[in-house]
């Protein structure tokens, strides 16, 4: 185990550990993007059936917001019981459940006659699914080391945006089949569950739980890569005076102040995800096919405007100011939309979509300046929790708007003033702890020279 000084000294001075990252990199991460795009599919694809749900089974613009929303409230429940449980019995193994058990899931999804099966399914979705995201984010903890950790996990979250771009014209083919008694959104919802059900056996074949496990790594990597690790460990443990509990956290201000600026962007984007098929189908005589091309544009659009904003922020720094930026385009981008018929609301969402996507990633490094790398992870996920509820508060209020109003302007105002309010609260965000916060919660460094 000659490789363990040596992986401590730096990454740059051991050639034996950088071919592990590499060989680790190409193995795990294009099936972890896989993963991810058949994972958002399945979680977004009633967004293309919604008019069919409503023929073929009564289920109403209330029940579809309320059912899409109902996903979140599951995955909120479950995401830190199902992250514990990972660590116990190994990512290899959880990983592949949590596949299996959401695409049988989503499978089932053909077979609903009713708003309660709707309702039950999207609920057990969510179960099924949580714990994913954290999932492959503690796997890399186990496999990489912290500083190729921030570079794997952003071509991960490429998976949503490349899953934003083919869920519409993928979805759309699939809607055209008829066939064996079946409509079409039976087998859209039937061949999309069962492509992750069928993945996740090659998923338990390519993963390994531990890197002394892996057959593809030579021996003298396998130990570079465990040295390399073990020795951060050793080194945030020894940093380490005390774990904040969960309630010292709350009473965090800026903790709460980050979970309401996430909360607003993911409202804007889930409302967007759920109900843009809805607008695309009233700008004329559009197949399904072309329903999903049209719904891939304001995707497409918003990579190029997250890219744009990522080269901007870091040439000129002002994470809060570029945060805002952001919101007040998708603000401005909400608010014109109802001004205009479809083609011209279609046109702003587009515009919008700039702003919600890019103020998403935005975002992430305020967080993760401010809090102390020791609780940074399950801070992250509380308010990565916290945000996703805004999938639930989203699509219900929406739904319900429409039920009662037959419009969803309402709600596409209430998105533009939460998006302004979300531009002047982040302001207040601060991203290092005042002086007097450096006793608890904050720098590892005082924590140190006392221990």
């Amino acid at each position: 185990m000659h490789h363990a000084s040596q992986a401590g000294a730096g990454q740059g001075t051991d050639p034996t550990l950088q071919s592990a990252v590499d060989k680790v990199k190409s193995h795990v991460l294009p099936l972890f993007v896989v993963m991810f795009i058949v994972n958002y599919i399945d979680r977004v694809n009633i967004g293309f059936v919604r008019s069919q749900m409503e023929t073929d089974l009564g289920i109403g613009a209330a029940a579809f917001g309320f059912g899409a929303g109902l996903f979140f409230i599951g995955y909120a429940l479950f995401e830190v019981p199902s992250n514990l449980l990972l660590q116990r019995v190994g990512a290899r193994a959880w990983l592949t459940r949590i596949m299996l058990t959401w695409g049988l899931v989503a499978t089932a999804m053909a077979f609903i006659q009713n708003e309660t099966h709707f309702y039950v399914l999207r609920f057990l979705l969510g179960i099924a699914e949580a714990g994913f995201f954290p999932g492959v984010i503690y796997y890399f903890t186990r496999w990489l080391p912290a500083a190729e950790r921030g570079k794997a996990i952003a071509i991960f979250l490429s998976g949503s945006a490349i899953a934003s771009l083919i869920s519409g014209p993928l979805s759309g083919a699939l809607l055209q089949i008829e066939g064996l008694g079946w409509h079409g959104w039976q087998w859209m919802f039937f061949i999309e569950g069962m492509a992750s059900v069928l993945l996740c056996g090659f998923v338990w074949f390519w993963l390994d739980s531990r890197p002394h496990d892996a057959k593809w790594l030579e021996p003298a990597e396998q130990d570079a890569l465990v040295a390399a690790i073990d020795e951060e460990q050793r080194a945030r443990e020894a940093a380490t005076s005390v774990k904040p509990s969960l309630w010292a956290l709350l009473k965090d201000h800026q903790i709460v102040l980050f979970c309401v600026i996430y909360f607003c962007i993911q409202l804007t984007i889930y409302a967007a995800t759920f109900w843009l098929p809805s607008i695309i189908k009233q700008m004329g005589e559009l197949s399904s096919v072309e329903v999903g091309f049209f719904n891939s544009i304001p995707w497409l659009i918003s990579i190029i405007g997250m890219y744009a904003f990522a080269r901007l922020a870091a040439k000129w720094k002002f994470q809060q100011a570029w945060v805002a930026a952001a919101l007040l385009i998708a603000a401005l981008g909400m608010f014109v939309s109802t001004t205009g018929g479809p083609v011209f609301a279609f046109v702003a969402v587009c515009f919008a979509a700039i702003g919600f996507k890019s103020a998403s990633s935005l975002f992430w490094p305020i967080p993760q300046a401010y809090l102390d790398a020791r609780i940074a992870a399950g801070v992250i996920a509380l308010i990565n929790s916290v945000g996703n509820l805004g999938g639930f508060v989203a699509p219900t209020t929406f739904g319900l708007l429409e039920q009662h109003t037959g419009s969803i302007q309402g709600g596409l105002y209430a998105l533009a003033a939460t998006s302004v309010l979300a531009a002047i609260v982040v302001f207040f965000a601060r991203t290092r702890p005042a002086p007097s916060d450096e006793s608890g919660l904050s720098s590892p460094r005082l924590s140190q020279s006392h221990s």
